[in-house]
């Protein structure tokens, strides 16, 4: 199964101009076998354990989360985030074998389209990415981050 969650403030306006453009194709967006668009998810990781492949943005939290779960993913980093973060973090997971990435200058119908198909095309594949994926990911980030939140209020405290 693929999940198409359309992200952040604008994902509702951006959903409203897929539905369009799929209307104007003839394409009926509840009866895309295997495809799921959504404006936005509540059930985060729910939806991305149930998937096969994660197309995502590329914020640090996403990267986290998808290394944590395992999952492959094609990445499309936000072009104007500060620094081009956003580009090095997917660059990250690329380089470990867990992603490949689409600028979004480059993004199209069609190279989204073979990106997919190679990918969904080699299922041992898929698999060697989610397990990279979880080779890079950092166990216990939460804990690590109470842990550190607890010593700075135990610092300022004194």
């Amino acid at each position: 199964m693929i999940i198409i969650k359309l992200s952040g403030l604008h994902g509702p306006k951006q959903y409203d101009a897929i539905i369009e453009e799929l209307v104007k194709a003839n394409i009926d967006a509840n009866n895309i076998d295997n495809v799921k668009i959504l404006p936005y998810i509540y059930n985060m990781e729910e939806v991305m354990n149930s998937s096969d492949i994660i197309i995502s943005r590329s914020g640090a939290m996403t990267i986290t989360e998808i290394a944590a779960i395992g999952k492959p993913a094609i990445f499309i980093p936000f072009p104007f985030a500060t620094e081009n973060h956003q580009e090095y973090n997917a660059r990250v997971l690329e380089k470990a074998g867990a992603a490949r990435v689409i600028l979004d200058k480059d993004l199209n119908a069609e190279v989204l389209t073979k990106t997919l198909h190679d990918m969904l095309s080699d299922k041992n594949k898929l698999i060697q990415m989610g397990q990279n994926a979880k080779k890079i990911a950092i166990p216990d980030t939460l804990d690590r981050i109470y842990g550190e939140i607890k010593k700075l209020i135990n610092n300022v405290g004194m």
